[in-house]
C-alpha cells in the first residue's frame, strides 16, 4: 500500500465546496474540541478551576488570533473599525455568529444564542460562568487591534439575561491623552 500525504497539500486537489466543507468541519471540530475540554476539566477538577483555566487559555487564544488575524488579513486599521474587521474573522464569530452593531463610537456584540450554553441547557448542566473568560478573551484580542478599547460586559453568565439572548458585550475607544 503506498503511503499517503497527510500534509495541507491534501487540500489543493479539494473544490471550493469541497473546501467549504472542510472548513465547516474544521469549525465544528474547533468547539467540540473546546467543549470536552471544558467538560473534562470540571470533572476533574471543578467547575471554578475550569472556569479559571479556560479564562486564562481563552485570553492567551484571543490575543494570538487577533495577531494572526492582523497578519494574515492585512488588516491595519486601529479603533473600532480595525477590531470589527477582524473579529468577524475570529473562528468564534463564525461559528457563533455575533450580531456586532457599529456606530460612530461603539460596538455592540450580541449572542442571541450560544452553542455551548444551549448544549449544556439541552444536557440538564445549567450554564457555566462564561463573563470573565470572555472578559479575558476580548480584552486581549482588542488590545493587540488598538490598545485604546475598552470591552465592558453588558451581560453574560452567571448574570441574569433575557431568554432570547446569552451575552451581549461593548466596545469603545478611550480617548487619547493628546486629544487626538
Amino acid at each position: 500500500m503506498p503511503a499517503m500525504n497527510t500534509s495541507a497539500a491534501a487540500l489543493d486537489n479539494m473544490d471550493a465546496d469541497a473546501l467549504r466543507r472542510y472548513l465547516d468541519f474544521l469549525l465544528w471540530h474547533y468547539k467540540v474540541a473546546d467543549g470536552f475540554w471544558f467538560i473534562y476539566t470540571a470533572e476533574k477538577f471543578g467547575q471554578p478551576a475550569a472556569e479559571e483555566l479556560n479564562a486564562q487559555v481563552w485570553g492567551k487564544a484571543g490575543a494570538l488570533a487577533a495577531r494572526e488575524l492582523l497578519k494574515r488579513f492585512g488588516i491595519t486599521e486601529k479603533g473600532l473599525r480595525g477590531f470589527v474587521r477582524a473579529q468577524s474573522l475570529y473562528p468564534w464569530a463564525l461559528l457563533i455568529g455575533y450580531r456586532m452593531e457599529e456606530t460612530a463610537d461603539t460596538v455592540r456584540l450580541t449572542v442571541r444564542c450560544c452553542p455551548s450554553q444551549e448544549a449544556r441547557r439541552r444536557r440538564g448542566l445549567g450554564e457555566y460562568s462564561c463573563r470573565e473568560m470572555h472578559r479575558a478573551e476580548f480584552e486581549a484580542f482588542a488590545r493587540v487591534v488598538d490598545e485604546r478599547i475598552v470591552v465592558e460586559c453588558v451581560f453574560a453568565p452567571p448574570d441574569p439575561h433575557p431568554a432570547d439572548c446569552d451575552c451581549q458585550w461593548r466596545f469603545t475607544l478611550r480617548p487619547n491623552p493628546q486629544g487626538e
